[in-house]
């Protein structure tokens, strides 16, 4: 790599760490990626020479995947039961915001079929940007309307609760994770989920390799009990930082014509996709007598991390929350590739 590009990754990864840095600061929806993509993004349409730190991608991404895994547990899986009717209604649920938010960029951004796809798919953004990329569609596009739903989503949410329904954050929920928490045998799975997930996923064929086989392996070790803390929160945010630095950086030579132009069809898909959460929450709430503003929750496609604080903050089941939301990634990561080659055929 010569000193030029090296010059420009630096840059790069410094102006998505200060914007990580700034973004966290501030109280920003996932700052730690969302911070730096901004920041880059800025950098990269005013033409300042920066450039995505591709190299580490194959590196930082399973960390995604090892953390989404280990947000499932035995205890999380043993009240899954009590669950039934949102799950039922996910798919159709998950199909609903799909295809609502589809028309919007097919039909009013005139988005080709592809990217128009995977921009509506309700799953996360580092998910539907590996899945989108390898169908070949807009990258651009996909990562900047999948990073818009998420924090258009959860601003929303988070005003329309603490503004309309008076719910404020108590401050609980998950705290960091330092290295020093992990035992011997911790780092020992953790790894392997990060190591061999990739290359077992991409065996059996499974999409988006890197971030669903870490996620499963992740998954399965969390449940079985080898494991019971998270990847070290330091890992995590750098792991991030990176992502979203890349993210960013891919906007170089964009217009700011073209970005204004996503971002309002990106609000547009964002708000149709809440009216159907909406919908099916009041089902849920109809049939089960469930708590409409948990059911809500559950469906809102915003961030899992996100919603499941907010959740904690009300004093509802954040277990419930933070499993829909896992089981509604994990679906979309699962059929979003098979389901978008067999309509291309």
């Amino acid at each position: 790599m010569s000193a030029d590009i090296l010059q420009r990754v630096g840059l790069a990864l410094l102006i998505g760490l200060v914007c990580g840095i700034l973004a966290a600061s501030v109280g920003l929806p996932l700052p730690w990626m969302l911070g730096p993509m901004i920041g880059t993004t800025v950098a990269a349409v005013a033409g300042l020479p920066v450039r995505g730190p591709e190299r580490l991608r194959p590196i930082v991404v399973p960390v995604i995947g090892v953390m989404l895994g280990s947000g499932l547990t035995a205890e999380m899986l043993s009240q899954a039961g009590r669950w039934a009717v949102t799950f039922a209604l996910l798919p159709p649920f998950l199909i609903a915001a799909a295809a609502v938010s589809y028309t919007v960029y097919r039909r009013i951004g005139r988005y080709d079929p592809i990217t128009a796809y995977f921009c509506a798919m309700p799953g996360g953004l580092n998910e539907m940007l590996i899945v989108g990329e390898e169908a070949g569609g807009d990258a651009k596009r996909i990562a900047l309307a999948h990073a818009s739903r998420i924090l258009l989503v959860i601003l929303f949410v988070v005003l329309f609760f603490g503004l309309v329904l008076g719910v404020q954050a108590d401050g609980s929920g998950p705290g960091a994770t330092p290295f020093g928490a992990l035992s011997v045998s911790d780092v020992f799975w953790l790894t392997l989920s990060a190591v061999l997930g990739v290359p077992i996923a991409r065996l059996l064929r499974l999409p988006a390799a890197p971030v669903l086989g870490p996620m499963l392996f992740s998954a399965a070790v969390h449940v079985g009990g080898l494991v019971h803390v998270p990847p070290p929160t330091l890992l995590v945010i750098g792991a991030q930082v990176v992502i979203g630095t890349i993210i960013g950086c891919r906007f170089v030579g964009a217009t700011l014509g073209d970005i204004r132009r996503d971002l309002s069809l990106a609000g547009c898909a964002s708000l149709a996709m809440i009216v159907v959460a909406i919908l099916f929450a009041m089902l849920v709430a109809r049939v089960t007598g469930a708590d409409l503003r948990q059911a809500f929750l559950a469906y809102s496609p915003g961030g899992l991390t996100e919603m499941s604080l907010l959740a904690l903050a009300m004093g509802k089941d954040a277990a419930y929350v933070s499993l829909v939301h896992i089981v509604r990634i994990a679906m979309v990561v699962f059929a979003a590739g098979p389901v978008f080659r067999r309509l291309r055929r």
